[in-house]
């Protein structure tokens, strides 16, 4: 009799969690396509070419004429010159954990805790510790701060998606590499050809969310109308230009807003599918 409860206790559990997982499979590209539905229908009503080739005019803000073509060119500067810095750092970072230190090391342990900490630390704290470093050497906000605060944001998603390609590297290419005379330094480039894929993946996940973050940016990169032309210039981002037009009390700024977005969403899009092609490209020649 008891044998008969728990067969039926873990057959309604089972059928329970299918069907859990089944409307949480519909559910989500549900809401994630009616997201984007709902950008693309406010948005492209007055999205125009005018937006995003000019500069905001006076009183754009407000419901004048204008674009925000720097916040576009701003985004683009703080999210590339980030990936570059959190490429070079975070490169040398996985391959010391994964090539000079032994795979029982305590210290690389220890490195990957406290990076899978810092992944998932809210972005306003790395804006706000920005901020407070910006403050102690006089600096103000500007395009470098942002740059700063974006780097260090993005460095653990850096590190914790390479490290984990890294790890699965076959032993045995490693092994043949040492036992045909190689040094450290050499196994490292063929590690990297191996983790070429994961190296695309996470430039794709650390740009998607260099770009769209604002928090990290409000207090570090500023806002400006105009195109930084140096680093002690301060940058507008598209997130903030969708939250200052959200927040004006005009529906037409408003709507300008869901335009911003659209060429957010865009540029997004446009970096996974390019992301995707470049990393399966990668696959097929992987030895």
């Amino acid at each position: 009799m008891r044998k008969n409860k728990i067969r039926r206790f873990r057959y309604f559990e089972e059928k329970f969690f299918k069907v859990l997982m089944i409307i949480s499979l519909i559910a989500i590209p549900l809401l994630t396509l009616s997201m984007i539905t709902t950008i693309f229908i406010r948005g492209h009503k007055v999205l125009t070419w005018e937006m995003v080739s000019s500069l905001p005019g006076g009183g754009f803000y407000i419901g004048k004429e204008g674009g925000f073509l720097n916040a576009i060119v701003g985004s683009i500067y703080i999210t590339g010159a980030s990936a570059l810095l959190g490429l070079l750092v975070s490169i040398p970072v996985v391959f010391y954990i994964n090539i000079w230190l032994k795979e029982t090391s305590r210290f690389a342990k220890w490195v990957r805790t406290i990076f899978d900490v810092l992944f998932g630390v809210p972005s306003i704290v790395y804006g706000a510790f920005g901020f407070t470093i910006m403050i102690y050497f006089g600096l103000k906000a500007s395009l470098g701060g942002g740059i700063i605060a974006i780097t260090l944001l993005i460095i653990p998603i850096f590190i914790r998606s390479m490290d984990e390609v890294a790890v699965r590297v076959p032993k045995d290419i490693l092994t043949a590499a040492y036992s045909l005379g190689a040094t450290k330094t050499e196994v490292m480039f063929v590690v990297l050809r191996q983790i070429a894929p994961g190296i695309a993946t996470a430039t794709l996940l650390s740009i998607g969310r260099a770009i769209g973050d604002a928090a990290a940016v409000m207090f570090t990169a500023g806002f400006s109308d105009n195109i930084p032309t140096s680093f002690s210039q301060a940058a507008a981002t598209l997130p903030l230009s969708i939250f200052f037009q959200l927040g004006a009390p005009q529906a037409a700024v408003q709507d300008r807003a869901y335009a911003a977005a659209v060429v957010l969403t865009v540029i997004v899009l446009v970096l996974s599918i390019s992301g995707r092609i470049i990393s399966s490209k990668f696959s097929k020649h992987k030895v």
